[in-house]
C-alpha cells in the first residue's frame, strides 16, 4: 500500500500521517450492504481502511440501482447477493484491501463470530429490531457504532461510544418518528449521502481516535432543513443497556424461525435442514420451474416468488404475516 494515495487526506490537519496510519490498521464491520451500506464501504475503502467485514442477508433487484451505489445491471440480471457484488467491485477500487464478506441474517452468533475484535460498527440497516442487537452487542463489548437512518428525503445521524454516551435505547424515545421504509414512501438520493456523509465523518473521528460530540443530526433535504441536538443527559440509570446493571435484553432474544422483514413485503424462513440440493431435487420432482446463479436458487409457488439461500435461509416476497408463511410452508412441503 502506497501512501501517496491518501496524500489528500494525510494533508488534512485532523488526520495527519498518524491518524492515516490508525485507519489503515483498523477493522470495521458495516451491517448492511444497501444503500447505505455501499456508501459507507467505498468510502471507507477509499480512504485506506485496512480490514473490512460486510454482511447482508438479500441480493440485487432493479429497484436497487437508483441509490445502491456500487451495484450494476449485471449484478441485478445476474441476482448476485450484495455481499458478493460488493467484494468484486470494492476488490477493483483496492487490491491490497483485507475483505470478510458474508451472505448471512445477523444474529447473536454472528456478531460474537465475527464482530468481537473491531474498532467500530457501521449500522446499514433499515429495522429497529437489529439495530437494538447491535446497541446491546456494542455497549456490552464496549465498541463504537455510529448509527445511520434515510427515507424520503430525510436523513438522521449519530455516534454512539461505550461509556462516553447514552445509548440507543436511552435516546429513541427523542428520536424523530420514523415509521416509514424506503419500500412504502421512497428515498432519493442526496438523503443517502447526507446520511454517509455525517456516517463517515463520525467514522474518520472514530478510527482516528479523536472526540466526539454527544449529538444527534438530522433534517430533511427536500425541505432545506437541519438540527442538531445534544443527548448526553438522556441516559437513563436502569437503562438495560448501558444503565447500572445492563442485561442486554435483546442479544437472549429466542431466534425466530421466520421474520417479517421492515417494509419489504417479504417475510424470511429459515431451516437449516433444508439445503440447495434437497431443495432442488424437491422442486424437480414436484415439476416446479426455478432458476439458480452461484448463490441462490428462485421459483415461484402459490403466487409468492420465493428466494433461497445456501444455508437453508428463504425470503418469500409478497407476503407480511409470519402466519401465512407457516402455512405455505407446510404447504410446500409438508
Amino acid at each position: 500500500m502506497t501512501k501517496d494515495r491518501y496524500s489528500r487526506q494525510t494533508l488534512f490537519k485532523h488526520i495527519g500521517s498518524k491518524g492515516q496510519d490508525k485507519i489503515i490498521n483498523a477493522h470495521v464491520v458495516i451491517i448492511g450492504m444497501g444503500a447505505l451500506g455501499t456508501h459507507l464501504a467505498e468510502s471507507l475503502v477509499r480512504a485506506g481502511l485496512g480490514e473490512l467485514t460486510i454482511v447482508d442477508r438479500d441480493y440485487i433487484e432493479f429497484s436497487n440501482l437508483q441509490r445502491q451505489t456500487l451495484y450494476t445491471e449485471t449484478d441485478a440480471n445476474e441476482a448476485l447477493p450484495k455481499v458478493v457484488a460488493a467484494e468484486r467491485h470494492l476488490m477493483a477500487i483496492r487490491q491490497d484491501l483485507n475483505l470478510s464478506c458474508h451472505i448471512a441474517h445477523v444474529d447473536r452468533q454472528f456478531l460474537d463470530e465475527h464482530c468481537k475484535n473491531v474498532q467500530l460498527i457501521l449500522d446499514a440497516t433499515d429495522n429497529f429490531e437489529t439495530r437494538q442487537m447491535i446497541n446491546d452487542f456494542a455497549f456490552q463489548q464496549r465498541i463504537p457504532w455510529i448509527y445511520g437512518g434515510v427515507v424520503e428525503s430525510t436523513y438522521i445521524e449519530t455516534a454512539f461510544i461505550p461509556g462516553l454516551t447514552p445509548c440507543f435505547n436511552c435516546l429513541m424515545p427523542q428520536l424523530p418518528v420514523i415509521n416509514r421504509t424506503c419500500d412504502t414512501v421512497g428515498v432519493i438520493q442526496p438523503a443517502v449521502s447526507m446520511t454517509t456523509s455525517l456516517q463517515m465523518r463520525d467514522a474518520l473521528k472514530v478510527l482516528t481516535q479523536q472526540d466526539i460530540t454527544t449529538k444527534v443530526t438530522y433534517g430533511d433535504l427536500w425541505d432545506g432543513t437541519h438540527f442538531t441536538f445534544g443527548y448526553r443527559k438522556l441516559q437513563r440509570p436502569h437503562c438495560p443497556t448501558c444503565g447500572e446493571s445492563p442485561t442486554y435484553p435483546y442479544l437472549n432474544e429466542t431466534k425466530r424461525q421466520f421474520v417479517s422483514l421492515c417494509g419489504r413485503d417479504t417475510v424470511q424462513y429459515e431451516n437449516p435442514n433444508i439445503s440447495q440440493e434437497i431443495l432442488e431435487a424437491f422442486l424437480a420432482e414436484y415439476q416446479i420451474p426455478f432458476k439458480r446463479n452461484d448463490y441462490l436458487l428462485q421459483f415461484k409457488y402459490k403466487g409468492y416468488r420465493i428466494v433461497s439461500f445456501k444455508n437453508g435461509r428463504m425470503l418469500i416476497h409478497g407476503m407480511t404475516k409470519p402466519d401465512a408463511a407457516i402455512t405455505l410452508m407446510n404447504q410446500l412441503f409438508g
